[in-house]
């Protein structure tokens, strides 16, 4: 007969009884049953835990890396602003440097940017300018001082070796309907680039670009009181304030304002008012040989 309980014996040390227990087969399946599922219970929880600091150290490691990457962040903001700041004080130097040198970028042609119209001065222009700069010899005593150790301070030298195109006085202007206008300088004409030499010792008073006239003008400033002035130049080669001796180059003949072709337009004033620069051209070296002009005097 087969028997669905298992029996258990026990007995007692003392007193020698026996006693025996029956327990189902049910219950010990239960029973290994209940173990092996908190087996699984157990195991489930260990890997949930494990997969739990897995994450946490994960989550540690990921905040660490954050923590670096928003260190280096700021540390970028701050070279960023920094840049940012050495940026605007290079844009304010080159303001002052181009209201100096007198560089002006202004578009010819129509207002239609689509048109693409050049721009002047062109960046080689410009660059030379710079280059011109740099390398140009700044007056170290007060202006009075320089004007006082000066000895050609009259205008006797012609300022580029050329040939007289238009004369001191009334003339026809080639940019109006009117008969005639007044000149107050005459205009030599030379290839574009040729030196320009200042035609006395003095300071250059002024040297900028003038829109719509002159161009790139220098005047010098003279001790006698007299001012020569040189217009539409190339480029120039000279600053406000600086010493200038004569035969020294102040700039190169160029187009600048307005022109028709390249020349030097030079015009000598004697307090304030201009004169006629021929008497003082004819006085210079190049004048004794026979002077080249397409008008008479």
């Amino acid at each position: 007969m087969k028997q669905n309980y298992f029996i258990v014996v026990l007995a007692h040390s003392i007193h020698g009884r026996l006693r025996r227990i029956h327990i189902p087969h049910q219950a010990i399946y239960g029973i290994l049953g209940l173990a092996v599922l908190g087996c699984f219970s157990l195991f489930g929880f260990i890997s949930s835990y494990a997969r739990m600091a897995l994450k946490v150290s994960s989550y540690n490691s990921l905040k660490q890396e954050a923590e670096v990457l928003r260190s280096r962040y700021q540390n970028l903001q701050k070279i960023v602003n920094q840049t940012d700041e050495q940026l605007a004080t290079l844009k304010l130097n080159a303001k002052e440097v181009s209201l100096m040198i007198g560089v002006k970028k202004t578009l010819i042609g129509p207002a239609d940017i689509s048109t693409e119209g050049r721009l002047v001065p062109t960046f080689s222009e410009t660059l030379e300018e710079y280059d011109a700069l740099k390398t140009t010899s700044f007056a170290r005593f007060d202006r009075n001082y320089m004007l006082s150790l000066q000895r050609n301070t009259q205008p006797s030298v012609w300022p580029v070796d050329g040939r007289l195109m238009s004369p001191f006085g009334r003339r026809s202007d080639p940019f109006s309907t009117e008969e005639d206008a007044y000149h107050q300088g005459v205009d030599i004409s030379a290839p574009s680039g040729t030196p320009v030499k200042a035609a006395a010792d003095g300071v250059v008073a002024y040297a900028q670009y003038q829109a719509g006239g002159f161009g790139r003008l220098v005047v010098i400033a003279h001790n006698t009181g007299m001012q020569s002035f040189y217009a539409h130049l190339s480029k120039f080669d000279v600053i406000a304030g600086q010493e200038i001796r004569q035969g020294e180059i102040i700039g190169r003949v160029g187009r600048s304002g307005r022109v028709t072709a390249p020349h030097l337009h030079y015009e000598v004033h004697v307090g304030g008012a201009p004169v006629n620069p021929y008497r003082f051209l004819m006085r210079s070296v190049v004048a004794t040989q026979p002077v080249k002009s397409d008008f008479g005097f």
